[in-house]
Order: C-alpha cells, then structure tokens, then sequence
C-alpha cells in the first residue's frame, strides 16, 4: 500500500486529493448500506486516518445524518489534513448530546484511530477510545465502521491486539491489506469492502484477494437480448429424504434464484407426494427408482447432498459421481459419503466441494490444529483442478494455481440451518450459466452473504431472526450490486 501511495504521489497525486477520494468513497459506501439517514460519529486519532473519516462526515452531512466528532487528542496535536478537514466541519454538538436527541435512528461510528503503519497493543488515550467504542456497539447497538483497518489489528499478519476495535465494517482503501484477509482478524473485521482510488490500482500478483462487489462484476453475468433459457443452463438436484424435506426445497429455489434455466430435482418415490406441494412451481421434480435416471438426462451441472440422508445407496452414489463429467456442486451428506469411503477416491477435479469446518475434517484429517489458508492450500495442491469452498466467517474459496479468495460479506445472524443448502443452490445455479466453478463458488459465497446483510439493512429482518430463506427473498437485491 505504501508503494502504491509513492508511485501516486511521484505521478502528482497529493496526499489531501488521496484523502479526499477514499473519505468520498467511504460516505458512498456508508450510504449505499445505511438507506435511511442517522447518527455519524467519527473517533478520530491525530494522523490521516482519522481525515478520511472526517471527509465521510462531510458527505454523510450533506445527506441528512446528524454528525459528531470524538477526539483522542487535543486540536492542536492533530496533523495537518485531519485539522483542516475537521475546521470544514463547522460546529458541531458532541457525541454526547447527539445520542440524547429523541429519534436519533441507527448509530454508526467511524473507528478513524489508527491506520496500516501502527502495530502492538493500543496505548491510551487510544485504548480508551477503542473501549468506548466497542461499548457503544453493545450499549446501544451502534454499528463500528471501520476506516480502512480496525484499530489494533495488525495490517500485515491479521495479529489482533489487547483492545482492538471490533467493527461490523472495515472499508479497506484501494486494496485489501493482507491482515484483513487472515482467519485471525476475522472476528475484528465484520464484513469488507474495497474503496477504489484511481491512483491507487491493485497489483495482480497472485497473492490473496478480497472476493467483494467491485471484484465480481467483471464475471460475465449480464445477458445478451437473445438470451433463452437452454443459455442459462440445466440444473439437476440430488437432495432431500425423508425428515429433510427442507434442504431439498431451499437448494433448488437457490438454484432458481441465481438465474437457472431449467431445474429438475431428482427424489426418491416416497417422498415425491410429500415434496412436490413444499417446491416453487418452476422446478420439475422427477420421482425415480435410481441414480442412474440422473444419467439419462442432459444437465449442464448436478448438485448433490443437501438434506440427502441416507437415500439411495452407496454404489449408486458413487456410480453417479464417477460417471457425471460435468460441473458438480458436492455438498453435506455427499460430503460425508465420501469422506467415509476415501476422500483420494471420489475427488475429481470437476467437483466444486462446499464443506464446513467439521465436514472439513472428516474430509481431510490433516486439517486439524492448523489454519484454514494452510488447509484449503494443502487440499488443493493434493486434488489440483478441484475447486474448495471453506465455509465460515469469511469463507475461503481456492483451487490450485489460483489466488486464494476471501470472501468479504455475510454475517453470524447466517449461523443457522439450510444456509448451505441455499449456497450449494446459488453456486450450481451460476455454474449452469457457464460461469467458471472457481467463480461460481466465490459469487456464491458473496451473494448469499450480501443477500444476508440486505435482509436486515433493507429488509425487515435482524440477526438472531434471519432465515436461509430470508437469503433466498434478498438475493434479487444482492445480484444488482454486480451486475
């Protein structure tokens, strides 16, 4: 990040035109997820990192929000750009008598302390400040945005320190820094997203990157006018048994929901009467006697696993698995299946597998007791062309030969049943259109986790009451930030 700012500034880039960008970008992104305006308090430091917050006040004023500004530092220790950037303010009541108006609405603060240069536990009056706001998150349900990086995470190695700030939001400046993209930082960041600076361009050099909206919208989802429904793909399903009717329905209405032409999901006979009253009208449903009737029809991709039980026998499973060529999106039971039977067996390299951390260690024991990144490396090495989706906050997706991907949205109001069924849904329904599986399984991740957000910032939802199909209503709205 440093490189990139001399490279700017030796191309005529000034630091406050910088400031002035990134401060800009943050009130956009603020927003664009925040539609009805409240309070706004910026918890400044006295270096730059605090002037972008301050610029984002500039904005978020200018559209309606009630502003404040929370110094660690007196005005005259402040640096340059940040003082003249909070003079630009005007008056302003303190954060005290702002959050005592009637009314208020929702509270964000912006966590403007520290930025990528500072490491080690915070020192006061910083550490004060970080507690302030982390109490203010909890006290009054105030979401902590954060500028860039949470203040006491490490920007290089993700080490989080005593004290650090814990955002809902880190609004990282024209590139991720490679702390945000560590499993260590997760629980400090929240959700990411970029906030492109022309002058500041992103080097492509094979290192970890933040799967979010600016990055997806190059994957070729918007559709020519002659576009039919053979062009968007044959979907087949294997899911749902007996007692676990419900996944079957939430993977086939994902399907649905990511743009699948035609979806036929594949159940045994005994359930058939059961299933068909619970599905969108838009899914064919097949009752059949075997596997080998998925065979006999011709998809494009087959998910397999949600909800499937103990359906169907284990030489049937593995003749389909072997047999189909195609996409595969492989997930829980099917998972499981193979991890009992030999994991080196069943792999291929047309599978897009989606496991959770414990699917993940039945799938491959050596994951225990070392991170997810060395995990979902050592995997991949091992079943090159087979594509990994590592569920959990900040799912990794990888495939051999590729950057890691991390992905940037989602919440733990997702930490409920038949979200994975809805994710193995999405990502099969994205494969069919011809998307590339690594692509596939990254906007699956990203969609389902932006539908989540949306269901409580413009829904009527929060976390503790959100539903996979609360996802499944919501990804209309997340599919129109990439497309």
């Amino acid at each position: 990040m440093r490189d990139l700012e001399h490279r700017a500034f030796a191309q005529g880039a000034t630091p406050e035109g910088l400031m002035d960008q990134a401060g800009a970008g943050i009130a956009r992104e603020i927003l664009r997820r925040y539609p009805r305006p409240g309070v706004a308090i910026a918890c400044i430091g006295s270096g730059n990192n605090g002037g972008d917050a301050l610029v984002a006040l500039k904005h978020l004023a200018q559209a309606g929000w009630n502003i404040a500004v929370k110094p660690t530092v007196a005005s005259a220790k402040l640096a340059e750009l940040p003082w003249k950037k909070w003079r630009a303010l005007g008056d302003m009541p303190s954060p005290e008598a702002i959050m005592s108006r009637p009314g208020r609405g929702k509270v964000i603060v912006l966590d403007g302390l520290l930025g990528i240069g500072a490491s080690g536990a915070l020192r006061e009056p910083l550490a004060s400040a970080a507690a302030w706001m982390n109490d203010l998150r909890i006290s009054c349900s105030a979401d902590v945005i954060a500028m860039d990086i949470p203040s006491g995470v490490n920007g290089d190695s993700g080490e989080v320190y005593d004290g650090a700030v814990i955002a809902d939001l880190t609004l990282t400046i024209g590139v991720a820094k490679s702390g945000l993209l560590q499993s260590s930082s997760a629980s400090h960041t929240g959700s990411m997203e970029t906030i492109p600076v022309d002058e500041l361009p992103a080097p492509d050099d094979g290192s970890p990157s933040l799967s979010d909206r600016f990055s997806l919208r190059s994957l070729p989802l918007r559709r020519p006018h002659e576009f039919h429904k053979g062009n968007a793909g044959r979907v087949g399903i294997v899911a749902g048994s007996r007692g676990m009717l419900g996944a079957a329905v939430l993977c086939a209405t994902g399907v649905l929901r990511s743009g699948a032409g035609l979806v036929t999901l594949f159940v045994e006979e005994n359930i058939y009467s059961l299933l068909v009253p619970m599905l969108p009208p838009e899914v064919m449903v097949k009752p059949v006697t075997s596997l080998t009737a998925v065979m006999e029809q011709d998809l494009d991709v087959l998910a397999i696993g949600p909800g499937m039980g103990s359906a169907w026998s284990d030489e049937e499973f593995f003749r389909l698995i072997e047999d189909f060529s195609r996409t595969m999106v492989v997930d829980a039971d099917a998972l499981n299946r193979i991890a009992a039977d030999g994991v080196s067996t069943h792999v291929r390299g047309n599978m897009i597998l989606t496991p959770h951390p414990g699917e993940m260690r039945r799938l491959f024991p050596d994951s225990r007791d070392v991170s997810r990144e060395s995990v979902v490396s050592a995997f991949t090495q091992q079943f090159p062309s087979t594509t990994l989706l590592l569920k959990g906050t900040h799912s990794l997706v990888a495939q051999d030969g590729q950057p890691l991907q991390v992905n940037a949205s989602g919440h733990s109001g997702m930490a409920s049943g038949g979200q994975g069924d809805v994710l193995t849904g999405v990502i099969a329904g994205l494969a069919g259109q011809g998307i590339a599986p690594m692509d596939a399984a990254r906007a699956g991740a990203w969609l389902c986790g932006r539908a989540a957000e949306l269901a409580i910032s413009h829904g009527d939802q929060s976390q503790p009451s959100l539903t996979a199909s609360d996802v499944l209503v919501s990804l209309g709205l997340a599919f129109r930030e990439i497309l």
